[in-house]
């Protein structure tokens, strides 16, 4: 977020503070034990390296990319998300791991070493073969038998059942495919972010104010609680869409009302909740963890939305 905030006015105190919390992440290019590596390092380092050009921070994006690959299994076709839970998932894939890729289409570029490109893109494709129903809605957890590459079972672990729609799940599905289109530009993607989109869009249970319940299909809809950052992570996502699609007009349409809607009634005062920007956002509602409160990833892809809404504005790259 500080790199965002730099990117919006090139104030040295914005690239300071970027560059010391930047810092304190630099170990967990190393951290195998997780999946979440495009997450921790190239939001960090990815927008670090994007404004600075500092090679250190492109030799923390390889290293970084290394590591997650080093959780891919060719047999499945997928990396692994979690290591924990090894009673009940015995190759587990989430559709949060959709997110992940952005890190190795990058070291390709950065590196020229085609493996990470071919390892996000077949994860991308594994996915949008067993993830999604026939209604473009997305599974949250995909477990695989990783000798044979055969899909176990279709669960939840934060939404409310395994046959609902938890709401961050589809936001992370629909941002993943429309970065995976930029990077591949194999239109097959494109369709499938627009096929998610239309689910979100058209769902029956989306508010009016387009700020979605933590679960599409959660039981106590309208009294259930919301989740921005869904929201934040969709109104990015849409943006990008809208520069792809032939329905741009309608997407940036859609995304600006988000943000509007998340700027003038889920803003925090200022000052107010320890710094953070978003209220209302919901982590883990079976696990009653983090319920109705501020996320800091809602709180980036709120600023990236942002970011990316004014590059529109001034005609340059949404990102």
């Amino acid at each position: 977020m500080l790199w965002y905030l730099y990117g919006f006015n090139h104030q040295s105190k914005w690239a300071t503070a970027a560059r010391q919390y930047t810092a304190r992440i630099e170990k967990e290019k190393w951290n195998a034990t997780t999946h979440d590596m495009g997450f921790k390092v190239y939001c960090s380092f990815g927008n670090g390296y994007r404004l600075t050009k500092d090679p250190t921070y492109k030799a923390v994006i390889i290293t970084a990319a290394k590591t997650l690959s080093s959780r891919f299994n060719p047999t499945v076709g997928a990396i692994r998300s979690w290591d924990h839970n090894k009673q009940k998932w015995a190759y587990p894939v989430i559709i949060d791991n959709m997110l992940n890729l952005e890190l190795l289409f990058e070291a390709t570029k950065l590196t020229g070493d085609t493996s990470f490109y071919h390892i996000a893109d077949q994860h991308a494709k594994t996915t949008m073969k067993n993830h999604f129903r026939k209604d473009y809605s997305s599974f949250h957890v995909v477990d695989y038998d990783s000798t044979t590459g055969r899909v176990i079972k279709k669960t939840t672990h934060q939404g409310y059942s395994d046959a609902s729609a938890w709401a961050r799940g589809q936001a992370w599905g629909l941002y993943g495919y429309t970065m995976c289109y930029r990077e591949t530009g194999n239109k097959t993607y494109l369709a499938q972010a627009e096929l998610i989109a239309r689910f979100i869009l058209n769902n029956p249970h989306l508010p009016k104010d387009l700020i979605p319940y933590w679960d599409f299909d959660a039981p106590g809809i309208p009294n259930e609680p919301r989740d921005v950052s869904a929201a934040a992570v969709i109104a990015s996502g849409l943006l990008e869409l809208s520069t792809y699609s032939k329905k741009g007009h309608y997407y940036r349409k859609i995304a600006i009302k988000i943000l509007t809607r998340l700027t003038n009634h889920y803003r925090s005062a200022a000052g107010r909740h320890h710094g953070f920007i978003l209220l209302h956002s919901t982590g883990s509602k079976p696990s009653h963890s983090e319920v109705d409160v501020p996320l800091n990833y809602a709180d980036y892809y709120y600023v990236e939305a942002l970011q990316r809404l004014d590059n529109l504005y001034l005609h340059k790259s949404v990102l």
